[in-house]
């Protein structure tokens, strides 16, 4: 894969830096070294000492990426969303794990990406997960293509630049529920469960902005939009309000109201394209199973 970048200052700036301004880590560079890339100076061959001027052009080009032999592949078709050579966005369904875990090799999206990119004998496989979702929440999921691209995406989490929002069915106290509410509560993790977590001084601070969407006798759809990331966050916040989601049996979640997961979905994601800077926006409509339980909230 090759980039290529145009030199515009007027004072000399050996490759190394100018190529750090780009993006392109240490580690990067050291890939291109020693694993057969190259970098090129207006078409010759040169090394990150030589010193650029005005107007040179420099070409990288970063070698192909093999796969992870241990990942496992998994045929089964994903629900393409957008791609293009740097980027996939793809629907999660409920139930899917996003990554590997050690007594759950298989049958995650990783995997089932994994063979995708197999099919299409694409000269990249290793797999770059950059948004992650809970095995039980449906919805948008981002993977990088390659290594350059996730570096530059992990920038763009870093500095908040991401845009996810979210769609939930919650019961419980749901008369206290605002138009728009915040709920700011500190986030630890629960040390007699293996997987729970809870709210605690001593966590780490965590915000959720929320919009209520709909409100029926049972249940209420809300919009969320996490401000920060903390593990289970979404329900762990909505369980301490008194309006755990529907399904949600780890925080209380009423099981008896026609969903057994939780019923959480990643709707909404915008971000830059790390290459292009383009602003993209990718929506996701809720799955059938909360689809049919939000529109009975109207009855």
């Amino acid at each position: 894969m090759e980039f290529t970048y145009t030199y515009h200052y007027d004072h000399p700036q050996k490759v190394k830096f100018f190529l750090k301004e780009q993006g392109i880590s240490k580690g990067l560079l050291a890939k291109i070294k020693f694993q057969g890339g190259k970098i090129f100076v207006n078409g010759q061959i040169e090394n990150v000492l030589y010193s650029l001027k005005a107007n040179d052009r420099v070409t990288i080009v970063i070698p192909d990426e093999g796969e992870h032999e241990t990942v496992l592949l998994d045929p089964t078709p994903i629900d393409i969303v957008f791609e293009d050579e740097h980027l996939l966005v793809v629907n999660k369904p409920a139930g899917i794990s996003s990554i590997p875990a050690q007594y759950h090799p298989n049958h995650t999206m990783a995997n089932r990406v994994k063979a995708y990119y197999k099919q299409q004998n694409y000269p990249n496989q290793v797999i770059h997960v950059v948004t992650r979702l809970d095995r039980d929440t449906s919805g948008l999921m981002l993977f990088a293509k390659h290594g350059f691209a996730h570096a530059k995406l992990d920038i763009q989490l870093r500095e908040k630049k991401f845009y996810k929002k979210y769609q939930a069915l919650v019961a419980g106290a749901i008369d206290t529920l605002q138009p728009h509410g915040e709920i700011i509560l500190p986030i630890a993790r629960d040390y007699d469960s293996l997987l729970k977590r809870k709210i605690a001084e001593e966590g780490r601070y965590a915000e959720t902005e929320y919009w209520l969407d709909q409100r029926g006798e049972q249940a209420a759809l809300v919009d969320i939009q996490l401000h920060t990331g903390r593990t289970h966050q979404i329900r762990v916040h909505f369980a301490a309000i008194g309006c755990p989601l529907l399904g949600d049996e780890l925080y209380g979640g009423a099981m008896d109201l026609g969903i057994q997961r939780q019923a959480l979905h990643c709707y909404e994601l915008h971000f830059y394209h790390p290459f292009t800077n383009e602003r993209l926006e990718f929506y996701q409509e809720l799955p059938s199973d909360m689809q049919g339980l939000a529109a009975k909230l109207n009855e």
